[in-house]
């Protein structure tokens, strides 16, 4: 299994979710730097679909360009459109890491998720 990896080498979550991927066997086809290569509106739309979540799952709550620009209050006016237009133009507004293989995808990392999806290679 080959998968696509959106992500910032200074992340700690990050560094996690590839050193889990590694130990179990998980191969990283692609690692692409999240902050400098943001996927576009469309990218996000696919993942956003493969993944079953909600929009806001893909938003970066924790992160200070969030809080900056008041988003909490904002997004709720929001259409989708709107989101991932914002989204793909601020790699630092999106939760990481984003692991894709074109079929499924997790946003974050969390060992139980990663299990159940990525284990089964």
């Amino acid at each position: 299994m080959k998968v696509k990896v959106y992500g910032y080498d200074k992340c700690g979550t990050c560094r996690d979710a590839m050193k889990w991927l590694k130990a179990h066997n998980v191969e990283i086809g692609e690692s692409i730097p999240l902050f400098e290569t943001p996927p576009s509106a469309g990218e996000l739309k696919e993942l956003l679909t493969l993944s079953g979540l909600g929009i806001k799952k893909f938003f970066n709550t924790s992160g200070e360009v969030y809080k900056e620009m008041l988003l909490k209050d904002k997004l709720p006016g929001m259409t989708e459109q709107e989101m991932l237009d914002l989204l793909a133009s601020n790699g630092r507004l999106i939760k990481r890491p984003i692991v894709t293989d074109g079929k499924q995808v997790t946003v974050g990392f969390k060992e139980d998720a990663f299990k159940e999806i990525w284990g089964k290679g």
